[in-house]
Order: structure tokens, then sequence, then C-alpha cells
């Protein structure tokens, strides 16, 4: 138990040390203008035509980093900076949830799985946490609901890896776009390539600790069996 303890609290502060660098990174890449002037709303509508994508809306919504695809209404929704900026951060962003949209279109097989997880996971998220709290209290008595909840949680953690290549691959798309169409210079793609890994650095820190909490809960339940 008391391993499982340290590598959580190793991962908490891992996440919190990702989360600030990308915030980091992305503030400083936000101010670094693309020579092209092109604004991000502008780079998506590119890349999906380049892609022969015709029926993808690029859109604004509003928050920070709240950029993502949405394939049920295929939609590409960017922040409302990324939207209007002109900058190196606002580029790699767009062009990496474009990275989605193609992915969509051309049926990437984890994004086909990650989607088909969706409703089971919506399921699992809004009822795992009392079934494993409950678990725990009966765990004296049965072990059904632990066993139930452990279930439960791996189901999730399968999904944050199951995200882990379907975000790199996005990634990979939008900066070999990037430098084919020649919308940024060379240092221009150094810096979108730079905020996509710390951007991708936060799915890879969230995936490990799910792992290290599923480990924590199946302690309790193979604990109790032993």
């Amino acid at each position: 138990m008391g391993g499982i303890w340290i590598i959580m609290i190793v991962m908490m502060l891992a996440s919190a040390l990702v989360s600030w660098t990308l915030k980091s990174k992305f503030e400083k890449y936000s101010k670094m203008g693309i020579s092209s002037g092109l604004s991000g709303r502008e780079i998506a509508e590119m890349m999906l035509a380049d892609n022969g994508i015709t029926d993808v809306r690029v859109i604004s919504t509003p928050g920070k980093l709240t950029d993502h695809y949405n394939p049920a209404d295929k939609t590409v929704n960017l922040s409302e900076y990324v939207y209007e900026a002109r900058s190196a951060a606002a580029a790699a962003v767009a062009a990496h949830e474009c990275g989605h949209a193609v992915q969509h279109a051309k049926a990437y097989t984890f994004l086909k799985f990650r989607s088909a997880m969706v409703p089971a996971l919506s399921v699992a998220s809004r009822y795992m946490q009392w079934i494993l709290l409950i678990g725990i209290l009966l765990i004296q008595t049965t072990i059904l609901p632990l066993a139930i909840g452990v279930a439960l949680f791996a189901l999730t953690t399968l999904f944050s890896f199951v995200t882990l290549p379907v975000e790199f691959d996005a990634s990979k798309r939008a900066l070999a776009w990037m430098s084919t169409r020649g919308v940024v210079t060379t240092q221009e793609h150094g810096m979108a390539k730079d905020a996509l890994k710390w951007a991708a650095m936060t799915y890879v820190v969230a995936a490990l600790g799910s792992l290290a909490t599923l480990l924590y809960y199946a302690s309790f339940l193979f604990g109790r069996r032993d």
C-alpha cells in the first residue's frame, strides 16, 4: 500500500508540473505571431479542405484550452483565442483538432475504438465512485461491489490509454500538414511541435495517474481476497 501511495503522489506532482508547463508554453507561443498571418480558423479550414473534408464546420467555443473535435456533429471547436489568433500556439491547436477530423474521415482505428467506448464510459463514470465507496465500506462483508467498481475503473483507465495514440496521431498529422503546406516557417513549426508535445504529455500523465489509482483500489480488493 505504501508504494502505491508514493506512486500516486508522484503522479499528482507530475500532473501539476506538466499542466503548469503546458500553460507556460501556450502563453509563450501565443505571443509568437506566424509569418503567414493566418488565424486559427483559417488554418483549420485550409487543413480540412486539403484533406477533402467538406462536411465539417469550424466554430468558436467559449473558454480557454477548450478546443476539441466533436465527431457527433462534425465540428472543429476552437476556443475564442485560437479561433481568432494568428500565433504559433493557435496554429498548432487548430491543426491538431483538424487532425482528429481527418482521423474520423479516414476511420482511424483507435478513434473508432475510443468512440465505441464512450457510451459505456459515461455510465461507468456516473456510478463508479459511489460503487467504489460502497465496496470499501462493505469489504469485510462482500467483495462484489468493490470488484464491480474496480472493473468500471479499469474501463476508464483503458479509455485513457486508448486516447494516447489518438492524440499523438492527431499531432503527427497536424505537424506533417503544416510542414508540407508551408503555413509556418521552420522556427514556427518547432514552436508548434513543442506546444503539442506538452499537450500530449497531459494525456500521458492522466493515463498513468488513472493506472495508479486503479492499482490503489485493486490493492483493497486483492488484499481482502488474500
